[in-house]
């Protein structure tokens, strides 16, 4: 009932406001207003990259968003199964998912407490999307509250005036398929127009049972004025997933299995849905002043499910029981195996707004949002190998959560001179986050009771000088500040619990174009304070918590151009180098010989960040051979990185280079069938053997220094391929 009342108050709202609408802006105009509230332009002092309709569309063939990201500067994809279909992940400048923030027109969709960000809830996501812009560095307070290192937006499809329907299916290696069906009534009299999409993805993996069954709708209705626009989004995503996520051992891998997956349980998957609810209005006093506001609630439920053997009784708070074996002897059972399910369920509601004054010098946005997420955790188990008296859908662990999350910014855009613009964003950001309840980790209850609040304040200033009509130099400096993360907090106490990061980021930068070509390139420089790393250490109460490191940095150059090599043949490419780098670290690790005793310590001094590559290039030959019909080359390099933040060469991702291969081509039909594009893409067509993804545990190290560690690594596919067929009616 709560999304009804939030939704028909906004209704109610809009409606009123309705009935001041006279003719002054086209609807195209008043479109772009809402769009380019939330997206750094050109005159900003801020490092972006856009994706428009065109090119989402064709590199879409039912891979995760990230790997149509992959080719934006300082990007690492990588997929749990191997194919992009089903967990996926991305990394820009290092930065992992829970530093990178996401929003969907405006409204913030990474997970409050872990930070993270799951693709697999949104599957076919870019069907539905007209550009995304991904912003490197700390960015602009209008693309996200907490972005922390990176942000990408995603704006879903704006008004088509004409009717419309497309069907597209995909089939592909790893038996892969992706069916997608789009229409739109277009704008009708009434000044109403109607979009909806189904899809349905599934594809076995290239790692062993690696499954994916994913599925998802979107649904707009959006009536549009001369002064307005009122539209409201519906849309979901359900998937279930077999798990990979574990990744394979070191040692399994060098005997030449890359699709080893150590799960071997039949139902050992993730379940999970989550549904999105969104409506926004947006109003246009007069030809200075607009006006947008936004609500949204989004419900997310769901559990994985596992095997475990061997498990202790007390691990799922049951006693030891006593059983009469076949020998008539009476003995004491205290563990056994058991199937649990280990659950979310929550809710996350609030709104989303901004202020617009655009007159002579000054472009100005106030604006900030209101969001609120209940969440609740608890594990059930659901099968037991010997009869324990426990009751179904009873509980072994319980938590709830409440997180308010407001922020308030002013956004100006002044020209100083015909030839300078200043840029200024400052932003107040306050977090208020309760938590009670115990946790199970590593058959350890862990209790929690949690109560703080967290006052940012986010300042963001540049400049940018116009070189002239068609080039611009820019400089920019943004201050951004944020909170643990839950498992941070709830496995410390007040005494060992870690403060928040800081992160003061620093962009030079220049942008030229020219008739055949384009250019753009920036030096930036990320001074981390206080980050969030994992040492090994053990906390008072026992746990291996991330620690503040107090000095760190992420500094480089990137580069990202395209030109007209030929009449038909054109070129893009990008090509970042980087350093990051750790100024001293003390890293823990257990004594091998006797696990009692206190944790040895080892200095690490000027090291490596872990997952941050120092080179990554991307190269992009595109000819058109037909008028319709195109061939594209795609290549890929990422350097080594480590997978732990001690530069040790035993703990590595080798660089890898991998070249795809995609041909389009497309055809008008006739006055019914609009139009038909077929695609194909052959990925990784050098059957390159490579890891894009991996982790690492310490066993230990003895007293004569000898270390064991435990690697595992995610394998990517082979020589694979995709291909599909987009039909266009009306």
């Amino acid at each position: 009932m709560k999304i009804i009342y939030r939704l028909a108050g906004l209704l109610l709202i809009s409606q009123a406001a309705m009935a001041q609408i006279d003719s002054s802006k086209t609807r195209t105009e008043l479109q772009e207003v809402v769009i380019l509230g939330t997206k750094a332009q050109n005159n900003n002092p801020i490092t972006f990259q856009n994706l428009n309709k065109k090119e989402i569309d064709k590199q879409n063939f039912g891979q995760d968003l990230p790997f149509l990201l992959n080719l934006t500067p300082s990007t690492v994809v990588s997929s749990d199964a191997g194919t992009g279909v089903g967990y996926t992940g991305i990394r820009i400048r290092g930065t992992d998912p829970s530093r990178t923030n996401v929003t969907i027109n405006g409204v913030p969709i990474n997970d409050a407490e872990s930070h993270g960000m799951y693709w697999v809830n949104m599957p076919d996501m870019a069907s539905s999307s007209q550009n995304i812009q991904v912003q490197r560095g700390v960015g602009t307070s209008s693309n996200g509250a907490g972005a922390f290192g990176a942000s990408i937006n995603v704006q879903t499809d704006v008004l088509n005036t004409k009717r419309y329907a497309e069907v597209s299916n995909t089939y592909g290696s790893f038996n892969t398929w992706k069916h997608t069906v789009k229409a739109g009534t277009g704008l009708l009299e009434n000044k109403w127009a109607f979009d909806t999409r189904l899809s349905k993805l599934a594809s076995d993996g290239f790692i062993d049972r690696a499954s994916s069954d994913l599925k998802s709708f979107f649904i707009s209705a959006a009536r549009y004025g001369e002064k307005s626009i009122f539209k409201i989004n519906v849309f979901s995503g359900k998937e279930k997933t077999y798990q990979a996520w574990n990744g394979i051992s070191e040692y399994i891998l060098n005997t030449g299995n890359r699709t080893h997956n150590d799960f071997t349980y039949p139902n050992q998957t993730d379940n999970y849905q989550q549904d999105y609810y969104q409506m926004f209005y947006t109003y246009q006093f007069n030809q200075y002043i607009k006006a947008n506001i936004g609500l949204h609630y989004t419900y997310g439920r769901g559990y994985y499910e596992e095997y475990r053997e061997g498990d202790n009784f007390s691990t799922y708070k049951l006693k030891d029981t006593l059983f009469l074996l076949n020998n008539n002897v009476v003995d004491t059972i205290t563990s056994g195996n058991f199937v649990r399910r280990r659950w979310l369920d929550n809710d996350f509601y609030g709104t989303v707004f901004s202020f617009i004054y655009d007159k002579n010098k000054l472009n100005l946005t106030i604006g900030g949002g209101l969001n609120q997420y209940d969440g609740r955790h608890f594990g059930e188990l659901i099968w037991s190998q010997y009869a324990m008296g426990s009751n179904i859908n009873d509980h072994f662990y319980d938590g709830i959560s409440f997180k308010t999350d407001f922020n308030l910014y002013g956004k100006a855009s002044y020209k100083l001179s015909p030839k300078i613009d200043g840029f200024v964003d400052l932003q107040y950001r306050r977090i208020d986050y309760k938590t009670k309840g115990e946790d199970l980790n590593s058959g350890v209850y862990i209790p929690y009771d949690v109560n703080l609040i967290y006052n940012f304040f986010n300042p963001k200033a540049g400049i940018t000088y116009k070189l002239k009509e068609s080039a611009n130099v820019y400089a920019y400096i943004g201050i951004a500040n944020k909170e643990p993360v839950r498992s941070d907090i709830i496995q410390a106490s007040n005494k060992s619990l870690p403060k928040q990061e800081q992160l003061v980021n620093y962009e030079l930068g220049y942008r030229k174009t020219w008739k055949k070509s384009a250019l753009s390139m920036n030096l930036y420089y990320m001074d981390y304070k206080d980050q969030l790393i994992n040492t090994g250490q053990l906390n008072d109460v026992g746990a291996a918590n991330r620690v503040n490191v107090p000095s760190s940095y992420r500094a480089g150059i990137e580069i990202s151009s395209g030109v007209q090599l030929l009449q038909k043949l054109k070129w893009q490419a990008t090509f970042t180098y980087s350093l990051n780098r750790i100024k001293e670290i003390t890293e823990y690790l257990s004594n091998s010989d006797d696990y009692s005793a206190p944790q040895i310590q080892v200095i690490h001094k000027d090291v490596s960040i872990a997952y941050s590559p120092s080179y990554i290039g991307s190269s992009l030959f595109s000819y058109q051979a037909l008028k319709n019909f195109e061939v594209d080359l795609i290549s890929k390099y990422v350097g080594k990185q480590y997978l732990d933040n001690t530069e040790s060469e035993s703990r590595k991702l080798n660089a890898f280079f991998v070249n795809d291969l995609r041909f389009t081509y497309g055809f008008e039909v006739n006055n019914l069938c609009k139009s038909v594009r077929i695609g194909l893409q052959i990925n990784n067509i050098l059957n390159v053997k490579y890891e894009s993804n991996g982790s690492t545990y310490p066993g230990g190290i003895s007293s004569t220094g000898v270390r064991t560690d435990y690697n595992y690594y995610f394998p990517q596919a082979g020589t694979n391929f995709m291909g599909n067929v987009v039909l266009k009616f009306w």
